[in-house]
């Protein structure tokens, strides 16, 4: 058994969830590297060290350069703001360091073809964390499998009312389009429909702000927008992002059509995929809701019981296994920074699609 010591740059929301991962994917996956908690870092001496002494980290500072630099700390994960991403990575990438960072890959298209290009011949990791639910692995096999014949037609959402009230005030999530919908939400479900479906040739789309003025404020960046493509694969394919939904909370949702049946998956109810199957007696076919179990994939790790169910962190945690394991064999695993540049480019022409209010296709972005 091996250690390696973790550095996380950012103590909030992700940088909480990546501490606790590190902290416990040895015992849950049994992982044959083992994380250990060396430095954190915030953007004060102060906050630092109450992340260092809250998750069990050795150290702390305020200064990421440090923090990369250090000796002790072998590999990196980056849960800051998108515009730290590029530099942070590539002076991990210069000192031979492997790199987990948060998505959007950087805070443009060009930061994140920097990245990878940084990244070149070494371990990268872009933070998708929620097609690795155990459903959703499960609806990639079965599309893989066959199960619902040739992929005809996606539908997928990612939709949250975090700021439909518009009378909440401008916040930083407000400003820029990396803070934006299509920077912060779209990319989630971008990337999961080409998990499950396969790359995107061409798109339409339209990018709006509904809420332009707030309290403090004037709102820089989009509320939500819409897209059509089609997939090479030939499928035809329509996504929805949006902060503004009012009700939904984790508003991560798709719809699969194929030649043989269908496939209906909301993360608001996690631990269920929906299955439909046109090959079943007309009598008793329709919607089966299947509850996941051990012997659907990552699950059986964290509980022997059918229909207990996984949770947010647990997705964290699956991430995790996967870094630990790139290191150990040092071979990439999905996904890598490439696969998270890809998912910028897709959000690149819907942007210069909405502009143009014309199809783009994206290989031309």
């Amino acid at each position: 058994m091996t250690e390696i010591g973790i550095g996380i740059v950012g103590g909030g929301y992700m940088g909480k969830a990546h501490a606790v991962a590190m902290a416990a994917v040895g015992a849950v996956f049994d992982t044959a590297l083992r994380p250990r908690l060396e430095m954190v870092c915030a953007s004060s001496p102060q906050s630092a060290e109450r992340y260092r002494k809250a998750f069990g980290f050795a150290r702390a500072t305020s200064d990421w350069e440090a923090l990369v630099k250090d000796p002790d700390v072998g590999a990196i994960i980056i849960a800051t703001p998108q515009e730290y991403h590029r530099a942070i990575a590539e002076a991990a990438f210069a000192l031979g360091k492997p790199v987990f960072c948060e998505k959007p890959l950087g805070a443009s298209l060009e930061d994140s073809r920097a990245m990878v290009a940084a990244a070149e011949g070494q371990v990268s990791m872009t933070g998708f964390n929620y097609i690795r639910t155990p459903a959703s692995q499960f609806a990639r096999k079965l599309i893989a499998d066959g199960a619902i014949g040739d992929v005809t037609w996606f539908r997928g959402e990612h939709t949250e009312d975090f700021l439909a009230d518009p009378s909440a005030p401008a916040n930083w999530r407000t400003l820029g389009d990396a803070n934006g919908t299509m920077g912060d939400l779209a990319p989630h479900m971008i990337n999961g429909a080409m998990a499950l479906i396969g790359p995107i040739a061409s798109l339409i789309a339209e990018v709006e702000t509904v809420h332009a003025e707030r309290p403090g404020g004037a709102v820089t960046n989009d509320d939500h927008g819409q897209l059509m493509c089609r997939f090479r694969n030939g499928a035809m394919g329509q996504m929805y992002f949006s902060r503004i939904s009012h009700g939904r909370k984790m508003g991560y949702a798709y719809e699969i059509t194929g030649t043989k049946g269908a496939i209906r998956f909301d993360q608001e109810d996690q631990n269920a995929l929906w299955l439909y199957s046109a090959e079943e007696p007309e009598a008793t076919r329709g919607f089966r809701k299947i509850l996941t179990g051990p012997a659907h994939p990552d699950y059986a790790p964290f509980c022997q019981g059918p229909g207990h169910g996984t949770g947010y962190q647990d997705q964290i945690i699956i991430e995790a296994r996967d870094f630990l394991r790139a290191i150990e064999t040092n071979t990439p695993v999905w996904p890598t920074f490439k696969d998270g540049m890809d998912v910028n480019q897709v959000v690149a022409a819907a942007l210069a699609s909405s502009r143009a209010k014309a199809w783009v296709e994206v290989d031309s972005v």
